[in-house]
């Protein structure tokens, strides 16, 4: 019985990530009109700069260390599999909550690794240990 609680968490979960994912997409085509042309060329720049810019508060990393730690549970039970997909979820949903950072995410997926060993230190090493990664950033598919 305690493993049907499991699986609505996982498809809710993936269905978190994708619809993150989804809006993500969507938001990065402003409308078209013809007083931007010179805004979208000076805008262009500023998407292609190095995603090792982007400054994670110490708030924003509390955050992904305070929505890990009572997951470390589940991954422990659900196995490195299932455990993986959450966390991939997770780290997107935490994105979408910090002003839509999963594309610097995916461009620079050590990023989480980062934060995590400034921020909880104990609770990254457990999570690699649950899900028997070598950094978090392995575990991160999408």
């Amino acid at each position: 019985m305690p493993q049907r609680r499991w699986i609505p968490r996982s498809v809710l979960l993936m269905a978190t990530a994708l619809t993150a994912a989804t809006l993500t997409a969507c938001a990065g085509t402003p409308p078209a009109s013809t007083g931007t042309a010179a805004t979208t060329t000076s805008a262009a720049p500023t998407t292609a700069a190095p995603a090792g810019t982007l400054t994670i508060s110490p708030s924003s990393a509390a955050q992904l260390c305070d929505m890990i730690r009572p997951e470390l549970s589940n991954f422990r039970v659900q196995g490195p599999t299932l455990g993986r997909i959450s966390l991939n979820a997770m780290v997107h949903d935490w994105g979408f909550r910090n002003g839509g950072i999963n594309g610097h995410v995916l461009a620079d997926k050590a990023m989480i690794d980062r934060v995590t060993t400034e921020s909880c230190a104990d609770v990254r090493t457990e999570a690699l240990t649950a899900l028997e990664l070598p950094s978090l950033a392995a575990g991160l598919a999408f």
